[in-house]
């Protein structure tokens, strides 16, 4: 997702044996309708009642490596930002 020009990246995750989606591996294993709805989701969650500027937009959907990359990423990051301590 991208927000006023920023990446605002978002994980979809299921449970390990879930009994809906705990068969899926990828995001685009999900149905269609799925998808669009967690895109309306990301889409309006933020947005004011009465406003009508959106700075959102959440194309493209990124897959299940692309997701990891973005996970070892941010632990990578924080890492930088707060070191352990010796």
């Amino acid at each position: 997702m991208v927000e006023a020009g920023e990446a605002d990246d978002k994980i979809i995750a299921v449970l390990l044996g879930d009994p809906t989606f705990g068969e899926l591996a990828d995001v685009r294993q999900l149905p269609r309708a799925v998808i669009d709805r967690l895109r309306h989701y990301f889409l309006t969650y933020k947005t004011i009642p009465g406003d009508t500027a959106s700075t959102i937009t959440v194309d493209p959907v990124y897959d299940a490596a692309e997701a990891r990359a973005v996970i070892t990423a941010a632990r990578a990051d924080y890492a930088r930002q707060f070191p352990p301590a010796s």
